[in-house]
């Protein structure tokens, strides 16, 4: 994975589906992502953009659609997406206090793109997803600006990092460092090869939930505090009984020719993946997958749109496997790759790999 932590154990490989050759979302063909980190004392947060493609997204708009697994989010765009079934924007990813910063700097990059937008065109619709880093970040500050966006912008490359970086700066999972995981699944649907790739960010989840590859990480090191009667930061006492809240948003992407009807069922199934790392999408979770395809574009001034063959609905299955096992991957990926970070008032989330030094004895049951 593109920022892991060398620490003597690979992260274990999810499900017996074969990855691309990056292991990131990037292996879909024409997508890039850029990063912009804020790690100032007690700011520790950033801005994370996915382009579709190289292009102008709202000259040539994806086929997009989002599942919302539990609402509890402040996201931008998402009701258009859901009615036109399009992204005409770049997606960003930020703090929940950073989205309208992000949205306006969308709308700006749009209109120097295409003057006529909100004159002789339309509107453009920006696309931004959120989570709170407030544990880590200090939030109220606003400190995510426009030109944060623009620097994830333009470092979009088809080398992703992940961990500690970009949005995922502040984030926590299963009271652990998070923050932005990648992964991706190779496929064969009718003969021909597709790839699904899955970018998250990851700011979820109690640490006795914690699963990863089936082995309960989270419930052994929540018996193990128990039992030494242990108040340290990563395995708390009460942990069991906190409420799980923070949020995940799910990006996933595919080459593969769907329809955003087809693109709501796949991400959908990004479900999956998120239930099988232990979470529950409790009340306080804003659990968002979004899916689009890279297979064809949609012209903005068209009359009429042609589209490619699509994927028939019964042979989507390798589709909804790949992107179950991608998402689940790109959340271990998140703890794997993520490094421990101190932030506002001192406030600390361990990494996977500095909260549990055992790890790979921990987890050699399942490999």
């Amino acid at each position: 994975m593109s920022a892991a932590i060398d620490s003597g154990l690979g992260a274990p490989h999810i499900g017996t589906l074969p990855g691309g050759p990056l292991g990131t979302i990037a292996d879909v063909p024409g997508v890039t992502v850029g990063h912009c980190t804020l790690d100032q004392g007690a700011l520790q947060t950033g801005v994370t953009v996915v382009r579709p493609h190289r292009g102008d997204p709202f000259v040539d708009k994806v086929p997009a659609a989002a599942s919302v697994i539990n609402g509890f989010g402040k996201s931008i765009g998402l009701v258009q997406v859901e009615e036109l079934g399009t992204l005409e924007t770049p997606i960003a990813l930020t703090n929940t206090f950073g989205v309208a910063s992000a949205a306006q700097a969308q709308i700006r990059a749009a209109i120097r793109a295409n003057p006529q937008i909100g004159r002789e065109w339309s509107t453009v619709n920006p696309l931004v997803f959120e989570c709170n880093d407030g544990y880590l970040n200090d939030i109220q500050a606003l400190a995510v600006t426009e030109q944060h966006f623009n620097d994830a912008f333009d470092s979009a490359s088809t080398q992703v990092a992940s961990g500690s970086v970009g949005a995922g700066r502040g984030m926590s999972c299963f009271d652990l460092k998070g923050g932005i995981g990648n992964a991706s699944r190779v496929v064969e649907v009718a003969g021909r090869g597709y790839t699904v790739g899955a970018l998250v960010l990851a700011n979820f989840g109690r640490l006795p939930m914690l699963t990863i590859d089936g082995t309960p990480l989270g419930r052994l090191l929540a018996e193990r505090a128990r039992a030494a009667q242990a108040a340290c930061e990563t395995a708390a006492t009460n942990t069991t009984t906190k409420p799980e809240q923070g949020s995940i948003i799910m990006i996933v992407a595919t080459d593969a020719p769907l329809d955003a009807r087809q693109l709501k069922r796949l991400s959908l199934r990004a479900a999956a993946g998120l239930a099988r790392t232990g979470s529950v999408y409790g009340h306080g979770s804003g659990d968002i997958a979004l899916a689009f395809s890279t297979a064809y574009t949609v012209p903005h001034a068209a009359d009429f749109v042609t589209l490619p063959p699509l994927v028939a609905d019964a042979r989507l299955d390798p589709l909804f496997r790949a992107c179950a096992d991608s998402v689940e991957q790109a959340i271990v990926d998140a703890l794997w790759s993520a490094v421990s970070v101190t932030g506002r008032d001192g406030h600390r989330r361990l990494s996977l790999h500095d909260g549990v030094p055992d790890l790979a004895q921990l987890l050699r049951p399942a490999r």
